[in-house]
C-alpha cells in the first residue's frame, strides 16, 4: 500500500476535475435547474467535509464524489440520486443536521439521506445487533425510495475498492458485512457487475489465499481463452451475419468468487471448472422480436456446436429470474475439447442485467417491456413490505427473515387447475397453500402432489401439480416455521398463533391474578413483571398462554416472590443493572495484552485467563487467517476468515470481532484430515504410508481406503502442528500417480 502524501493544489484540481466528470455523464439527461441543484449539493459537502479525510490519507469528499460517479455511471440514477450521494455522509460526520438538508434541498432528499444515515448510540443488550437495526433501517427507508438501496450499494462498492488502507479488524468486519447482505442484494436487484465486484473484494480479505490462487491461474490462462473464444466466435459470427442478424459478441471471464463456489460446490479443481468463461451474443431488436431472435442465433450455435443434452439449455425469456434477468443460455462443446457458455440476449436484456432495476425502469417508462417481465421485482419488493409489517420481532430476525428472500432460485408449481405459481427453491406444500390464501395455509393438512399424498412439508419440485388438503380441525402450531421457505407464509403462522394464544391472555391474566389473591400479593404489573422475567419468556402474549396452560403453579409463584436469594432472579436483576462483579472480556485484555495491545495470540502462556475455543464449524489451525469473536465475558471463539458461520456473525456483531493470531513454535498437535481420490494401483497404500511416516515424520491416528471398480477413496486422520506442514503434505501426496483429489477435512484441537 503506498503511502499518501497530501497537495493542496492538486487535491483541489483533482476535486474539480472529478466533479466534472459527473456533470459530463449528466449533462444531457438534466436542466440547468437540475444542475443547479447538484451545485449546490456539491458546494455543501466540500464545506462540511473540508477538514476530514480518509484513513488513505485522501481529502473525504473524495468518497462522496466517487459515490455520485458510480450512481450515474454504473447504476444509471439522475438529479435526485446524485444530490443524495454528494450529501450521504454530511449528516453522520458532521454538524449539519438533517433538518439543515430538508431546508435546502427539500423533504425528498432528507428521506433519502436520512435512509443513508447509521444509527449511533443505540442503547443494544449483548444479543442485539447496531449492524442488524442499521439494516432494518435501510430496508425501512428502501420501502419507500428504492433508491436508498441503491445509493447504499455504489456507497458500499467504492468502499471495498478502497479497504485496504483500513486496520484487518475493519476489514473483516466490513468484507463479511458485504458477503451476507449486500452481495445477495445487488444480485435480487439485478445489478450483476456490482455483485460480482462486491463479491471479489470480500473474498480478498476474508479468504486471500483462495483468491490469489485462483486469480493467478486465471492471469496465467488469459491468452489461452482468449485463442480459444476467437476460434469459437469465428463461424458463428459468419452465420449470423449470413442471416442478416446484426448483434455484438463478447467473451467474459466469471468472477474469482463464482469459480471458487462452483468449485466447493461441485469439489472440483479450478482446471476441471467447464464453464470458466462465457461467450456472449447481444442484438439490437424490437420487444416483440426479442424471444425469436435469441432462438434463431441458439439456432445457429447448436448447428455449428452441438450439445447433446437438454439440461445444457437454460431459458430465462419466458420466465425471467426473480431480480429481471432475461436471455438465453446453452452449454456446447468446442473444437477444443471444452465445454463453453453461450448467452444470448437483446440490447434491453443486457442493459438490465448489467445495471437492474434503474434500467428496467427506463424502458417500463418507455413501454418497452415485454409482460413477461412486468413486475419480477416489484414482487420482491411487496414481500420485503410484508416482512417490515411484523413490529414484534428484532432486528436480527428482521435481517435473518430478509435473507430467506434473497435468493434468485425459483420453482414453478402449478394447482389443479393449471394455474402457475411461482415460490423460491426449498418451498414446501405449506407455503404453495398459503400463497394461494392464508385460510387455505391455516387448515393445511397435507398435500396431493402429482396424484400422491405427502406431508406439508414437502419440499416441491419444479412442475409439480398440488392439491391442498385441508381439517376443520387443524390449527398452525410453532413447528410449522421449520416448514416454510417463505417470509408470506412465516408472517400468516405467526399471526394465527397470535390470534389463537390472544384469546388466553384473558384467561392467564386470571388465574394469575387468583394466585396473587390466595398468596396475599398485589396484583400489578410490577410484581406480575418478576413472574414473566423469571420465565424468561419475553413476549406478554406467549407468558399469559403459558400461565393459561396451567404451567405456572402456586409454589412456583410463592418461590419466585418470597425468595429473595431465588439463583434465576438474581442473576436476571445484575444482568439488568449491569452489577456483574467479574472483569469485562476488555479489561482482561487489556491485561494480558499490555505489549501489544492489538492482538490476541492463541494458545499463549499469558492468555490463561482467557479461555479461547475452536470453533467446530471450521476448525482452524495454525497458519489458517484467524479472527476471534467474543462470546461471554472471558471467552472468545476462533474461526477461519473465510468461514461462512464467521462471516455472517462479523456482519451482526462486528463489534464483538477481536483481532487474534497463532503464537510462533507452536508444540500443540492437532488432529486433522484429509479426503483422497484416485484410481487404485499395486502398492498405493504403501506409498501414501511412506510420505506421511517417513517423508514427514507425522502420526496417523486412522486410515480409511475402499476401492470399487478400480477408483479409490480414503481418508487419513493424523496429528499435525500447522497450515504449512498440511500443504507439503498434499503437495508431496500430489505426486503419487493415479491420485486426482486430495482434500482437507475437518480438525480438532488434541
Amino acid at each position: 500500500m503506498s503511502i499518501y502524501i497530501p497537495n493542496a493544489e492538486l487535491e483541489r484540481k483533482t476535486i474539480l476535475h472529478k466533479y466534472r466528470e459527473i456533470l459530463e455523464l449528466l449533462y444531457d439527461k438534466t436542466t440547468p435547474e437540475q444542475r443547479e441543484q447538484i451545485h449546490k449539493a456539491m458546494a455543501l459537502a466540500a464545506k462540511a467535509h473540508k477538514d476530514m479525510r480518509r484513513k488513505s490519507g485522501e481529502p473525504y469528499i473524495y468518497h462522496p464524489l466517487a459515490v455520485a460517479k458510480i450512481v450515474v455511471q454504473e447504476i444509471n440514477l439522475g438529479t435526485t440520486s446524485v444530490v443524495c450521494a454528494l450529501l450521504h455522509d454530511v449528516v453522520e460526520d458532521t454538524e449539519y443536521t438533517l433538518d439543515d438538508i430538508r431546508d435546502m434541498f427539500g423533504d425528498k432528499v432528507a428521506k433519502i439521506t436520512d435512509g443513508l444515515t447509521k444509527i449511533e448510540n443505540l442503547a443494544l443488550s449483548p444479543d442485539e445487533s447496531i449492524q442488524a437495526e442499521n439494516f432494518r433501517k435501510i430496508f425501512l427507508s428502501m420501502s419507500e425510495d428504492i433508491r436508498v438501496i441503491l445509493i447504499k450499494l455504489a456507497d458500499r462498492l467504492h468502499n471495498m475498492r478502497t479497504l485496504e488502507s483500513m486496520p484487518p479488524e475493519k476489514q473483516w468486519k466490513i468484507s463479511s458485512e458485504t458477503a451476507y447482505f449486500y452481495v445477495p442484494i445487488a444480485h435480487r436487484l439485478g445489478l450483476y457487475k456490482i455483485k460480482s465486484e462486491l463479491e471479489d473484494y470480500a473474498m480478498q480479505y476474508t479468504d486471500p489465499i483462495n483468491y490469489r490462487l485462483i486469480a493467478g491461474k486465471l492471469k496465467d490462462t488469459e491468452q489461452t481463452r482468449e485463442t480459444m473464444i476467437k476460434e469459437f466466435v469465428a463461424p458463428i459470427v459468419q452465420q449470423i451475419k449470413e442471416e442478416g442478424i446484426v448483434a455484438e459478441v463478447s467473451g467474459r471471464t466469471k468472477s474469482v468468487s463464482s469459480i471458487f463456489q462452483k468449485m466447493q460446490r461441485q469439489k472440483v479443481d479450478f482446471e476441471d471448472v467447464y464453464d470458466v468463461f462465457a461467450v456472449r451474443f447481444v442484438f439490437e431488436a424490437e420487444p416483440q422480436d426479442e424471444i425469436k431472435r435469441c432462438w434463431d442465433i441458439y439456432r445457429i450455435v447448436s448447428n455449428i456446436y452441438p450439445h447433446n443434452k437438454p439440461d445444457r439449455i437454460r431459458d430465462f425469456l419466458s420466465n425471467p429470474k426473480p431480480n429481471g434477468y432475461q436471455a438465453l443460455h446453452t452449454t456446447v462443446m468446442s473444437k477444443s475439447g471444452k465445454w463453453i457458455e453461450v448467452q444470448i440476449r437483446s440490447r434491453r436484456m443486457d442493459e438490465i442485467a448489467e445495471k437492474g432495476f434503474a434500467a428496467h425502469y427506463k424502458y417500463k417508462e418507455g413501454g418497452r417491456t415485454p409482460k413477461e417481465y412486468e413486475n419480477r421485482v416489484e414482487e420482491w419488493l411487496v414481500k420485503i413490505r410484508e416482512i417490515l409489517k411484523s413490529d414484534d420481532s428484532s432486528a436480527l430476525d428482521f435481517l435473518n427473515e430478509i435473507k430467506l428472500n434473497l435468493g434468485l432460485k425459483e420453482v414453478y408449481v402449478f394447482t389443479p387447475k393449471g394455474e402457475m405459481r411461482t415460490l423460491p427453491a426449498g418451498a414446501t406444500v405449506l407455503d404453495f397453500a398459503y400463497a394461494l390464501h392464508s385460510k387455505l395455509g391455516n387448515k393445511c393438512l397435507g398435500g396431493k402432489v402429482n396424484s400422491n399424498i405427502v406431508p406439508r412439508n414437502y419440499v416441491l419440485k419444479n412442475g409439480d401439480q398440488v392439491e391442498v388438503i385441508t381439517s376443520k380441525n387443524q390449527q398452525p402450531t410453532s413447528e410449522w416455521f421449520d416448514f416454510v421457505k417463505t417470509s408470506h407464509a412465516r408472517e400468516c403462522i405467526k399471526e394465527a398463533i397470535k390470534m389463537e394464544q390472544k384469546k388466553y391472555s384473558q384467561e392467564g391474566m386470571k388465574i394469575l391474578e387468583d394466585i396473587f389473591n390466595e398468596l396475599g400479593v398485589e396484583f400489578t404489573p410490577q410484581n406480575y413483571g418478576k413472574i414473566q422475567a423469571a420465565t424468561k419468556i419475553k413476549s406478554p402474549i406467549e407468558f399469559w398462554n403459558y400461565v393459561a396452560e396451567n404451567k405456572l403453579t402456586k409454589e412456583k409463584v410463592s418461590k419466585i416472590l418470597a425468595n429473595k436469594k431465588n439463583k434465576n432472579w438474581e442473576a436476571f436483576q445484575k444482568n439488568i443493572t449491569n452489577e456483574l462483579s467479574d472483569k469485562s472480556l476488555d479489561d482482561l485484555l487489556n491485561e494480558q495484552l499490555e505489549k501489544n495491545p492489538e492482538i490476541f495470540m492463541l494458545n499463549d502462556a499469558s492468555s490463561e485467563k482467557i479461555r479461547h475455543v475452536i470453533a467446530p464449524c471450521c476448525k482452524p489451525i495454525p497458519g489458517d487467517q484467524v479472527v476471534g469473536f467474543q462470546v461471554s465475558s472471558d471467552e472468545i471463539i476462533v474461526h477461519r476468515t473465510n468461514c461462512p458461520e464467521a462471516i455472517e456473525q462479523m456482519s451482526k456483531f462486528g463489534n464483538r470481532i477481536i483481532k487474534a493470531k497463532w503464537r510462533k513454535e507452536q508444540e500443540i498437535a492437532f488432529l486433522s484430515g484429509i479426503r483422497m481420490e484416485g484410481f487404485d494401483k499395486k502398492g498405493m497404500i504403501k506409498d501414501i504410508i511412506d510420505i506421511i511416516t517417513s517423508q514427514h515424520n507425522l502420526n496417523i491416528r486412522s486410515l480409511n481406503i475402499a476401492t470399487k471398480n478400480g477408483v479409490f477413496t480414503g481418508e487419513v486422520m493424523l496429528y499435525i502442528e500447522n497450515v504449512m506442514a498440511l500443504n507439503e503434505l498434499i503437495e508431496q501426496l500430489h505426486k503419487i500417480d493415479n491420485i486426482e483429489k486430495i482434500e482437507r477435512i475437518g480438525f480438532d484441537i488434541v
